[in-house]
């Protein structure tokens, strides 16, 4: 899955779980940190996490964003991590350049730091911080097809080393999470669907999954975790994905992760 210096470079969907992820441990947690090496290093990496919502596409523009910690409640060794790493306002003004030139429009926001649905999942996969890196927002009330439409707008940029991350969740449902990470039987039925359907390509049943798929809304009540995977596929020349991992946390969190060449 490494890319090589002519292939350009996958983009990568991750579930990033509970904040305490990188203080707990586990298969997902060694499966992050296992996922940088094997990817190999990007010249930059644009991050489409779950935790920043805009009512239009924004990106962030800020030269050394700054770590936020946007949750409350969890061990106080967490509030002191810091993923210092550089940002890059001048792959920010090109992001809103394709994005404007596709008719979707984008924002600078040149104060706007990395969320936990960044920062955790880079601080695992390339711990030095020293790769450069943005994030682009979601709009939760326009849908898959829209983040789909974002993707494929910005697809050129993996023909010049850049990673596009998109980070949520393959599940997300927290009034339904359990006390173990054996998941009951709806969300199963859904991981299995999602892994089926991202192998084998079928990007119009993912557009419709809450429709098309076993357990789709009870999966997703609120698919703002989900939408970051369809800017990913929408990124991809071959919408048939590679399963990296799957796997649940705290009951019925989707741990999945997919990559498209």
């Amino acid at each position: 899955m490494k890319a090589s210096p002519a292939a350009p470079f996958p983009s990568v969907f991750v579930s990033h779980g509970a904040p305490s992820l990188i203080l707990e441990g586990g298969a997902a947690c060694d499966f992050l940190s296992a996922l940088g090496p094997k990817l190999g290093r990007p010249k930059a990496v644009l991050c489409v996490s779950a935790h920043w919502e805009t009512d239009a596409p924004a990106v962030s523009g800020a030269a050394r964003p700054e770590t936020i910690h946007d949750f409350y409640g969890f061990p106080a060794p967490l509030y002191d991590m810091r993923y210092p790493a550089p940002g890059s306002p001048g792959l920010a003004q090109r992001v809103k350049a394709m994005l404007d030139k596709a008719g979707l429009g984008c924002a600078i926001d040149p104060q706007r730091g990395l969320d936990h649905g960044a920062w955790v999942p880079m601080k695992l996969m390339y711990p030095q911080a020293e790769i450069p890196v943005l994030q682009l927002s979601i709009q939760q009330r326009q849908g898959p097809a829209h983040h789909l439409k974002l993707g494929q707008a910005l697809a050129s940029l993996r023909d010049e080393g850049v990673l596009i991350l998109a980070s949520g969740s393959a599940i997300h449902n927290l009034r339904e999470l359990g006390r173990n990470d054996r998941p009951e039987p709806w969300a199963a039925e859904f991981g299995a669907w999602l892994d089926r359907t991202v192998t084998s390509g079928d990007s119009d049943a993912l557009v419709r999954y809450s429709d098309a798929s076993p357990q789709g809304v009870r999966a997703h009540p609120r698919d703002e975790h989900f939408l970051p995977l369809f800017v990913a596929l929408g990124a991809a020349a071959n919408p048939k994905g590679t399963a990296l991992f799957s796997g649940f946390s705290h009951g019925n969190l989707g741990m999945h992760s997919y990559a498209w060449a």
